[in-house]
């Protein structure tokens, strides 16, 4: 938790310190000697340095050196002056500042890390858990949110960076919160992507140097460093980069599968050319099935959003740490990092019209695009506010809209067929109110459509994070490192979004270090057949889930209707899946915030009747 340098900071700490909890709790103090930061923390995992009234924080798992950090805040003379300072910075973490008498406090650009704010008595604090201020201002859920993820699914960016809690405010990716000594709390925009100039040739040496840091930089203190091995580009690619520094790695790899996931084929050869490494195969069928009970949700900050595998996400943590596994590197991420639809397209027709038109040619032979639509689309498309809109149209349909070549700002799917009308309406205002205020993270579409994916991505995968370390394991994104981000988007987003190649930038900057046949794929592993085959034989399981509804109650799902695509499902690969899963989170994000309210409440006092009166 973080306070402003005033009196009512001081005031608003001790208010907080039953909830961080005695013996646990941890404080660092302003220049003034008023309470700074609060919380509890591994001691190597805050890094803080002080010139004169300035001090920063860098909080992470791998944060910066002591020395290095000195010789940034040396420079820093006010809160503008922090923007260089954190541009320096590697790794994925929390920076805070104090700074005569203010508080800047920030997160990561891909929302893996997250600054929150409250008012707790009249004054503003804030902090890295919405669940722990919305506990400590008796803030209520947002219903509005919850209605538009059971009707919705995904919540995309900017509404995936709000709040689940009514009175907790969630700061944008890309912006800082300041804490004035006297005053309300305000959003700064600080950081921008850059704009993409570099050919793949000028931008992959860059790409792999970063990535070769933020990988050395997960280094454990004790115990094994594991990742996963899948076979694909991305994990294999990590793999190799941990090797360099640390050759007793211990991989990870599910085998298993469809009959068509070659996946385990890609990963025991890129295994064999790792042979210091330990290798952890484990067969899919010693996990726990997608979508089978236990059902619970340990988080209350917000809902999961996946859902089905998390209890094969937790044995696997566990067999890591068995293996003596400490900290554990995955490749999420990378997908949203390095791949992308054809919106790019509208920014090159304006720059560059000739090589426009032949990637358009490309993406209308891979996925036959009729002409005229595709023309439609890319000379249109209409503006960021209006796809919104049309979101918000799109909810009444009973089908998803005619296929058309995706060159707008994003997918638009119908309302699930289990959301009631009142979630339906609730969800179109919510659609509304984003379109009032839309606009795109920057002005080149493709940078745009990264960014979105890399900010929808990112408060999801801080709740895996979340499951690793219940498991006493923390989990590394590598690829949502800021400065991994910045690198990748350096690069022409029509080089990086090739239609001839996959992930053309990753495997740029990782040739020669990765075996050619893993960057020269062109297969992708699919396991949705088990998936759907799991999906059916726990619909009895989920009809026990659904019978006695916190969602039902509040009038936000139609448990018949909900029945009734479980027992009949659309054809597979259709999206309700996903829908269903971001329904089964809220389900149990509700439960779970019930619960802790009525564990909450004062035990229940006898009524005393008139004649018991003394």
């Amino acid at each position: 938790m973080v306070f402003p340098d005033s009196q009512g900071g001081a005031e608003a700490h001790r208010n907080t310190g039953r909830r961080i909890g005695p013996g646990t709790a941890r404080t660092v103090a302003h220049a003034s000697g008023r309470p700074w930061l609060a919380g509890s923390w591994a001691p190597e995992d805050l890094v803080v340095s002080t010139a004169g009234p300035v001090r920063v924080a860098v909080f992470g798992p791998s944060p910066v050196a002591a020395g290095r950090l000195d010789a940034l805040v040396s420079r820093v003379r006010g809160l503008p002056d922090l923007d260089a300072l954190a541009r320096g910075l590697p790794g994925n973490t929390h920076v805070v500042a104090s700074v005569h008498g203010q508080v800047r406090f920030q997160g990561t650009v891909s929302g893996t890390r997250c600054a929150f704010t409250a008012r707790l008595g009249g004054v503003p604090i804030a902090g890295d858990r919405a669940d722990v201020l919305a506990e400590l201002t008796g803030a209520e859920p947002d219903e509005g949110l919850v209605a538009a993820s059971v009707t919705y699914g995904m919540l995309f960016a900017p509404l995936s960076e709000r709040s689940w809690w009514h009175g907790v405010h969630q700061v944008p990716s890309d912006s800082c919160l300041v804490l004035p000594a006297d005053g309300p709390a305000r959003s700064v925009q600080w950081w921008r992507p850059p704009e993409p100039e570099l050919t793949l040739a000028q931008g992959a040496p860059a790409v792999r140097e970063r990535l070769r840091e933020a990988v050395a930089q997960r280094r454990p203190e004790q115990g094994r460093l594991s990742a996963d091995l899948s076979g694909g580009m991305d994990s294999t690619s990590l793999c190799f980069l941990a090797a360099e520094q640390r050759p007793d790695l211990l991989t990870f790899c599910w085998t298993g599968g469809s009959a068509i996931n070659d996946d385990p084929l890609y990963a025991a050869q890129a295994a064999r050319l790792l042979p210091h490494a330990e290798h952890l195969t484990v067969p899919d069928t010693d996990a726990p099935a997608v979508f089978a009970p236990p059902y619970w949700a340990t988080d209350a900050e917000a809902p999961r959003a996946t859902t089905r595998g998390m209890n094969a996400v937790r044995f696997g943590a566990r067999q890591l740490v068995e293996h003596g596994a400490t900290r554990h590197l995955a490749g999420h991420g990378a997908d949203e990092l390095f791949t992308g639809g054809a919106s790019y397209l509208h920014t090159l027709l304006r720059r560059r019209p000739v090589t426009a038109w032949r990637h358009l040619r490309a993406h209308r032979a891979l996925n036959d695009w009729p002409l005229l639509p595709s023309l439609a689309g890319l000379l249109g498309g209409g503006d960021l506010a209006g796809w919104w809109r049309q979101c918000a149209g799109d909810l009444a349909r009973s089908a998803p809209p005619p296929r058309t070549p995706s060159l707008g700002w994003g997918e638009r799917i119908p309302a699930t067929p289990w959301a009631t009308g009142d979630a339906v309406r609730t969800t179109r205002t919510l659609f509304h109110e984003v379109a009032e205020q839309a606009a795109p993270f920057a002005p080149d579409r493709g940078q745009h459509e990264t960014l979105a994916a890399l900010r929808s991505a990112g408060p999801v995968l801080r709740l895996v994070c979340r499951d690793y370390a219940a498991e006493g394991l923390p989990l590394e994104l590598p690829y949502l490192d800021d400065r991994v981000i910045e690198a990748v988007l350096a690069v022409l987003p029509h080089e990086r979004y090739s239609p001839w190649r996959y992930k053309p930038a990753l495997a740029a900057a990782m040739r020669g270090l990765v075996p050619d046949v893993i960057l020269d794929r062109t297969t992708k592993g699919d396991c949705e057949e088990p998936v759907d085959r799991s999906l059916q034989q726990h619909v009895p399981d989920l009809l026990d889930l659904f019978a006695d509804s916190e969602l039902a109650r509040r009038g936000l799902i139609d448990v018949r209707g909900l029945r009734t695509t479980l027992i009949t499902p659309p054809r597979s690969g259709d999206v309700w899946s996903a829908q269903l899963e971001a329904t089964i989170g809220a389900e149990l994000w509700l439960r779970e915030i019930t619960a802790r309210s009525a564990a909450h409440l004062p035990e229940a006092q006898p009524v005393l009747t008139l004649e018991e009166t003394p």
